[in-house]
């Protein structure tokens, strides 16, 4: 059994570990923002480089893909926004720029899925998940800089989202359309996906940037468009009798998978908590707050590891036994939120503990950033990227953010 080298000191207080901990997570911050603005910079063709492998090499002719770009820009602009860095606000700033002029559809409007290297759209499909990473990053960009522009195409994509998108008989919105907003017969977001109108991944990246957009925009429409998501989660998405997230539906939320994903239920737990509180609905606020913490537990029963760890997904009987990044990360601040719900030991001590685990087995000590993922035994799947399409600085970046602000105010 692994155990936090923190927590296990035992002459220091309750506070005096949390100290610790949080000027870990800004050390690790500070090598993460290092990485994502100095080696993955694409200086031969503009904007960030879309393949870096496990060994540092780089594709220089690898796709640009829109989640992974609009993920800079939020991680960036998040950085400024809390550490006060003016380096991380000139990089949002340049970030934003090269998002609108090379993934902005003029003609349509929304943005195009995927660029070649030399920056020309090579997939212009429209997915609903690529337009609500476009307000996530728009949106924080907005708050650091108040810029009106950054603001405008906020409400844009929002427009799209909630006239091109949004399924107006079952609620909630499907998953992709053309370019030019007609029907497409292959609506998955990734090749490993299902291919249906509808999926909690999705609903669950439509919510998180519309939480933010509130933030910045008061709109009466946007907060009731939250709270109908937080109801679909409550009431479509969270599976009645095992408590965790269904991922896959069809146009009438008819249930087609029975895939549990660790990640997802214990990132969702926090992300509806916060979509609760920001739109200051109390009545919602506790019924959330039930659901979070059993999507935690159930993940704390299921997913963990000896090790502290958190298994990736469970299908049937079987584990996937793998622990990604991004579930590391997640798991982290949804035990906090947790913690911070209802303070027990044991949701703080699983954060101690998956820490020292990413410590000792996820974050690259030579080539920097986090490997992908490792198998059951922590060893590193190489043949995985160290930066890609999905591999990006959003969920271990945004995790330490939240994880210091979260410090503080427990303190």
């Amino acid at each position: 059994m692994l155990n936090s080298k923190i927590e296990n000191q035992i002459y220091l207080t309750p506070e005096k570990k949390l100290s610790l901990l949080k000027r870990e997570f800004k050390k690790e911050l500070k090598n993460l923002l290092e990485y994502w603005s100095t080696v993955s910079v694409d200086e031969k063709n503009g904007g960030y480089l879309g393949h870096i492998d496990n060994f540092g090499n780089k594709n220089y002719e690898s796709s640009k893909g829109a989640v992974l770009n609009t993920r800079i820009l939020w991680t960036f602009s998040s950085a400024f926004r809390t550490t006060k860095n003016p380096k991380y606000k000139a990089i949002a700033k340049k970030q934003f720029r090269f998002i609108i002029d090379n993934f902005w559809d003029t003609e349509n409007g929304g943005l195009f899925w995927e660029l070649d290297y030399q920056l020309n759209p090579i997939n212009t499909r429209k997915q609903a998940y690529a337009q609500g990473f476009g307000i996530y990053a728009f949106s924080e960009f907005y708050r650091i800089t108040k810029d009106e522009e950054s603001l405008k195409y906020c409400k844009e994509l929002y427009t799209i989202l909630e006239e091109k998108f949004a399924d107006k008989t079952y609620g909630g919105y499907i998953e992709a359309l053309t370019k030019n907003w007609q029907t497409i017969e292959d609506m998955r977001l990734s090749d490993k996906d299902l291919n249906c109108p509808k999926s909690m991944n999705t609903h669950l990246h439509i919510l998180e940037p519309y939480t933010n957009l509130y933030r910045i925009w008061k709109s009466k429409k946007l907060k009731k468009n939250i709270t109908d998501l937080i109801l679909i989660f409550q009431n479509k998405i969270i599976d009645k009798k095992t408590g965790n997230f269904s991922l896959f539906f069809d146009m009438d939320w008819g249930k087609k998978s029975s895939i549990i994903s660790f990640g997802h239920d214990i990132e969702g737990a926090w992300l509806l908590h916060e979509a609760s509180q920001v739109v200051q609905n109390e009545i919602l606020v506790k019924s959330v707050q039930e659901t979070a913490l059993k999507l935690v537990d159930i993940t704390l029963q299921k997913g963990i590891a000896s090790d502290g760890s958190v298994y990736n997904e469970q299908n049937g009987n079987h584990i996937d036994k793998d622990k990604h990044w991004w579930v590391q990360a997640e798991a982290m601040v949804g035990l906090m939120d947790a913690y911070q719900i209802k303070p027990k030991q044991q949701y703080l001590t699983a954060v101690y503990r998956i820490w020292e685990f990413i410590k000792n087995h996820i974050i690259d000590k030579k080539h920097g950033e986090w490997f992908w993922r490792v198998d059951e035994h922590g060893v590193v799947i190489m043949e995985e990227n160290k930066l890609g399409f999905w591999k990006c600085p959003y969920h271990n970046s945004r995790a330490l953010m939240e994880l210091i602000e979260r410090i503080e105010k427990i303190k």
